[in-house]
């Protein structure tokens, strides 16, 4: 009998993801996420190009392992851990591209590629990292506590490249003598000739000592300033580094945990707020030859005094910005160095977000010269183009450099000549380049874009010295591409509307057959006749195209509800042919459809792949356009489904909490109801990196975080507000959600509640808290959209 239990027990669990899936409901769509099956991740090749490895999961276990395929039979096979102990991890190649350096737990290994052989360089107790080639490739250049290192190829001689100190080392005879100390050893000398004798051998003998011994390291002195961004030029020349102080007076949110092993309540130290100090880096160059030691000149930066427009709205803070005349703080990335190490590039960012600079550096002098500037009175970003960072950048040849800018409105490829700064843009049209690759030989860039629609990606190649692009891929939907390092081939991982992640492989030829390689889909999920959500366009008040996924009912419910969806992070593309980051919601929209609502998915003002205006449309003020853009598309459902306009509801998380807060307290009259999940309560309590790049900072900028801030906003509440957040979101702090309830209460608002998930962060983990905040959703909407 005990036997009979037992095979039961295991064709039940062999059979859980095999059931046929007819009628959806929130707790067969939000169990573990292994139900839909798990698709390939981490794609990567091997060095050799001859196989594709990939994390994979088709048996649904309780982890992902290694899998690998090789060009001649794709028929996925998992790695042994024999196998993956003697894989190489990403490095940096020779201009060859015949070995590879890498560092792999700490130790540096070298790959030669046609014998498959890698030999171990080192093997110590420190840390060594960031190996690459030096210019002639004799030695292999690494970082140990952010010292450099030269590791010669032929023979194995260590050198020492660098020695930073927090502060100059005193040698005893420099040591600070007070008052009484230095007036006795001056009457000594002056008393006496066998003082004088002695002090003049001792100086003779340290003369000579000195001129014996070995040249010593010379000190780069720190003060204490974390040092960063350690770099040397293909010649050996030149040392930068960047020297960053770090802010006083930043304060730290906590974050309770309530659930807890020990049983007891513990703090989870967690980040700063908006308009907290930010801290302070300069760059500076070691001439190697000089020994000398100076900083990178930002005065010469073109604009740095310039304040931005917003400021203007406050003539006190204005006219006190004008009489400081003081230089913006920047931070520099780079430098990026020809190959016969001539030139040097660094791409600067104001702290402000306003400005980025392309600069050709004179290491010399520390002088640099403009080759490109990108003001933006809104913020700096886009692909390729992040704030902050360097983007996508580097050299084609020993003269010409390579970056991203939507000085055009989109993001597209630029080459400058940095002798003659002459520009040119490779790249056109209102579709953005999202990712770019140079070719081995740097005569081809290699890019990724929505050319044919918004929504579609393919990769293409163009020419560095411009011309007509060609279009690789040929599948409508997703398509990431990895190119083999030999780059006769393409891994990609591609996806449709309704239909999840899978790796593919194709030569990389214009027209060539891509071949499925992985099959990871259930039987469960592909009995379900999933929507192939229409993308739809629908004019906004402003006259602008607002794309969006469009799910329909068979047969609509009599109160003819409708249903918004918004996406989170703001800055996201959720309306494409491909698979959802949003997959969970995805699959709800389509159960909300079948039980008669209408639903409509919207890629609202500040989505991502539009361009720059679109970007940064919701500048100094959030919950505007991205808010209009939702009751528009209530309009468009209104005259063309009927859509009955008093049984209008809208969810979504994080960025969709948000909006779904103004759209309950700002426009009362079209939304009845509202799902706000890990929401946004007050701008003024988030994160500084996003919040200040589109709102500025509270205190320099008020109007904008009053403008942009649901809580002021909270007395305008007449629906049915369900508000639902994790008590230990390290993102969307539970003390916003907290404030806002409080704001409730002191209103007497008695149409909300709130429902709060112990154990869950900002991206929720448990099946169980997925299953209860849906069906607290779900609940909310039948119950009030369907009177």
């Amino acid at each position: 009998m005990k036997k009979l239990i037992t095979l039961l027990l295991i064709a039940n669990t062999a059979g859980a993801f095999a059931q046929k899936l007819d009628t959806l409901t929130v707790e067969k769509i939000m169990r573990d996420p292994k139900w839909v099956g798990v698709s390939p991740s981490n794609i990567r090749w091997s060095d050799d190009s001859k196989k594709i490895y990939f994390k994979w999961n088709p048996g649904h276990d309780d982890a992902d392992v290694l899998y690998a395929i090789a060009i001649g039979n794709t028929n996925p096979q998992k790695v042994s851990i024999a196998g993956q102990r003697g894989l190489t991890t990403d490095g940096e190649w020779n201009k060859s591209h015949t070995q590879k350096v890498f560092e792999k737990n700490g130790d540096l290994f070298l790959a030669d590629i046609k014998s498959g052989k890698v030999i171990q360089l080192t093997n110590t107790e420190q840390r060594e990292d960031d190996p690459i080639f030096n210019g002639d490739e004799r030695e292999i250049i690494f970082k140990q506590n952010n010292n450099l290192f030269a590791l010669s190829l032929n023979g194995g001689q260590l050198k020492q490249l660098t020695n930073f100190v927090r502060s100059p080392e005193k040698k005893k005879d420099e040591e600070k003598l007070n008052d009484e100390q230095s007036w006795l050893k001056k009457q000594q000398l002056e008393l006496f000739d066998i003082i004088k004798k002695e002090a003049k051998e001792d100086k003779q003998d340290s003369a000579q000592t000195a001129a014996l011994e070995p040249r010593q390291l010379k000190e780069l002195v720190t003060g204490g300033d974390r040092v960063g961004l350690v770099k040397i030029s293909p010649d050996g020349k030149y040392v930068t580094y960047r020297l960053t102080k770090a802010a006083d007076g930043v304060k730290n949110a906590i974050v309770p945990n309530y659930v807890t092993a020990s049983g007891f309540t513990e703090d989870i130290p967690n980040r700063s707020k908006v308009g907290r100090p930010s801290s302070t880096s300069k760059m500076l160059v070691f001439d190697t030859r000089r020994q000398a030691v100076y900083p990178v000149l930002t005065q010469d930066i073109p604009g740095i005094k310039d304040l931005p427009d917003y400021v203007k709205d406050y003539p006190t803070e204005l006219a006190e910005r004008k009489k400081a005349n003081a230089d913006r703080q920047v931070d520099i990335e780079g430098p990026f160095w020809s190959a016969d190490g001539k030139n040097a590039v660094v791409v600067i960012s104001a702290q402000d977000n306003k400005d980025r600079w392309i600069m050709r550096l004179d290491p010399v002098t520390g002088k640099l010269a403009l080759l490109d500037r990108q003001r933006d009175e809104a913020w700096i970003g886009g692909p390729g183009i992040e704030t902050g960072a360097a983007g996508n950048v580097g050299f084609t040849d020993d003269t010409h450099f390579y970056f991203q800018s939507e000085a055009s409105g989109y993001s597209h490829i630029y080459l400058v000549d940095v002798t003659s700064g002459a520009k040119k843009q490779l790249t056109s049209g209102k579709w953005e380049v999202q990712t770019l690759q140079l070719s081995n030989d740097k005569k081809t860039f290699y890019f990724t874009a929505n050319i044919d629609h918004p929504g579609i990606t393919h990769f293409y190649s163009i020419p560095v010295s411009g011309g007509k692009s060609v279009k690789i891929t040929e599948m409508k939907g997703g398509n990431e591409v990895t190119l083999s390092p030999d780059e006769k081939w393409l891994a990609i991982r591609y996806s449709y509307s309704n239909k999840p992640w899978e790796l593919y492989l194709q030569a990389n030829k214009p027209g060539a057959k891509a071949v499925q390689v992985t099959h990871s889909v259930s039987a469960e999920f592909n009995s379900y006749a999933w929507r192939d959500p229409e993308i739809i366009t629908f004019k906004n008040r402003y006259g602008a195209d607002v794309y969006a996924r469009q799910y329909l009912p068979k047969k609509a419910d009599p109160a003819k509800p409708a249903v918004i969806f918004v996406h989170g992070a703001g800055y996201l593309q959720e309306v494409t042919y491909s698979w959802s980051y949003y997959f969970r919601e995805y699959m709800f929209n389509n159960m909300l459809a079948d039980n008669g609502y209408t639903v409509l998915d919207i890629d609202y003002t500040a989505s991502a792949g539009y361009g720059r205006d679109w970007r940064t449309g919701i500048y100094r003020h959030m919950g505007g356009k991205d808010l209009t853009d939702q009751v528009d598309g209530v309009k468009y459902l209104v005259e063309k489904f009927g859509v009955n306009p008093k049984h209008v509801g809208l969810y979504g998380g994080s960025y969709g909490g948000f909006i779904t807060l103004m759209g309950m307290f700002t426009e009362p009259n079209v939304f009845a109801a509202g799902g706000a999940i890990r929401s946004v309560t007050d701008w003024a309590h988030y994160n500084h990196g996003y919040t200040s790049n589109i709102l500025n900072e509270p205190f320099t900028d008020e109007q904008a975080y009053r403008k942009s801030s649901p809580i002021y906003f909270a007395n305008g509440l007449k629906g049915n507000l369900l508000m639902l957040h994790g008590m230990i979101d390290q993102n969307v702090n539970y003390q916003d959600i907290i404030r806002l309830t409080q704001k409730l209460i002191e209103l007497h608002k008695e149409n909300w509640e709130l429902a709060s998930y112990p154990v869950e962060d900002h991206g929720f983990e448990q099946p169980s808290s997925w299953s209860d905040e849906y069906k607290r959703i779900f609940k909310l909407f039948e119950q009030t959209l369907k009177k």
